[in-house]
């Protein structure tokens, strides 16, 4: 059997491997939460935000005013970009027994001829000491995934975070950005992907979850 991943089944992997593989094997699929329509409203607008600022050769403020992107530019190839950021289509890679991996970026720097994901995340909250860690392994299947694909990546990505700061008199809310370094780390990626493999070819793991304990086997 062949199986096709994201970083968010492979994440719901790490959170319950018995709910991925019911998941993954189309036995059961843990309900859906109620997802808030914010986040997804704020991608689209950032996409087009930073869209503006491709087409005219420049970085948007929020990354200009940091040096960590001095020498860099927005990629500009907007038809792949396209592509790379469709849910449906993405960055994709295939491995020798025909499983797919495939994943969507919010945006990408170039610096010189190497790629640096740049992925976007909205906050209710001011940033904790390990919010940006929840991300790490996104971003190592991104650009592991890039890398796959015979693009060259920095070590690095970043995640930009928007916190709401205020609401002005007229209504406009206003937030505060935070820039993230992180370095990445393709090998993880890869054991990610290999580890969710191995899982699925195996017998449905018997330790449950508080949404898969009463799914049974037939």
């Amino acid at each position: 059997m062949m199986y096709k991943l994201s970083p968010s089944s492979l994440s719901l992997m790490k959170e319950c491997p018995r709910c991925f593989w019911l998941t993954q094997h189309k036995i059961w699929k843990r309900p859906a939460g109620i997802f808030p329509s914010l986040p997804s409203g704020m991608d689209a607008i950032l996409k087009t935000h930073f869209n503006k600022f491709m087409e005219r050769g420049e970085l948007p403020p929020e990354l200009r005013k940091n040096g960590e992107c001095k020498s860099m530019k927005l990629f500009d190839d907007h038809e792949l970009l396209a592509i790379w950021r469709s849910n449906f289509k993405g960055i994709a890679y295939e491995d020798k027994g025909g499983n797919i991996l495939r994943g969507a970026v919010d945006n990408i720097l170039m610096k010189g001829k190497k790629l640096i994901v740049l992925d976007y995340k909205t906050r209710g909250y001011e940033l904790k000491e390990d919010t940006a860690d929840h991300y790490q392994d996104q971003l190592d299947i991104y650009n592991f995934l890039l890398r796959k694909k015979g693009y060259e990546t920095e070590e690095y990505a970043f995640l930009l975070f928007y916190v709401p700061k205020e609401v002005t008199e007229t209504g406009e809310v206003i937030f505060d950005t935070s820039l993230v370094k992180r370095k990445i780390d393709i090998k993880n990626a890869e054991k990610i992907f290999e580890k969710a493999i191995g899982l699925l070819n195996e017998k449905c793991p018997e330790k449950n979850c508080e949404w898969c304990e009463k799914v049974e086997l037939s």
